[in-house]
């Protein structure tokens, strides 16, 4: 894939990921995420597995923010599997531009996400993105903390 985004006012880009990202994504996860951090297999798995949509927000050489869509044709819905931005990098359009560039990429018509009840930060994004509470699940993450369900429905020209 051919992909490349600048991100305006900023020498920020959006890039394609791969195998070679592990390193990285693996560190970016830790500083994110602590113990909800992916294992190693699971954060191999979404830079190498097909069906996944997976974007790095790169500064200079560094990546400062990752995103991964898992593709369910069958389901006619995409979930985002991941979406991390590195404490000094939120608040200034990174986030925003992942997501945007992710959701472009995404061919299926509803695009699903997962997020911690008390992750206000990321459900203001995803609100202001034009998500919408669909579902709880209870007792999903570590410290039995719900999962808020968020739900975006993509425009109809990519509703094939």
């Amino acid at each position: 894939m051919n992909f490349e985004k600048h991100i305006p006012g900023s020498g920020l880009k959006i890039l394609p990921a791969s195998w070679r990202d592990f390193g990285e994504l693996y560190r970016l996860e830790k500083i994110c995420f602590q113990d909800d951090a992916w294992p190693f297999p699971d954060v191999l798995g979404v830079l190498t597995l097909p069906g996944i949509v997976r974007l790095k927000a790169v500064d200079s050489s560094i990546m400062v923010g990752f995103i991964a869509a898992d593709l369910r044709p069958r389901q006619r819905t995409a979930w985002i599997a991941t979406f991390a931005v590195l404490p000094d990098y939120r608040r200034i359009g990174v986030g925003t531009a992942l997501l945007e560039a992710c959701e472009a990429q995404i061919p299926q018509p509803v695009v699903r996400l997962s997020v911690r009840r008390s992750n206000s930060a990321a459900i203001q994004l995803y609100e202001k993105q034009g998500y919408q509470r669909v579902n709880v699940w209870p007792n999903y993450y570590g410290g039995k903390e719900d999962a808020l369900i968020f739900e975006k429905h993509q425009p109809a020209a990519l509703d094939d």
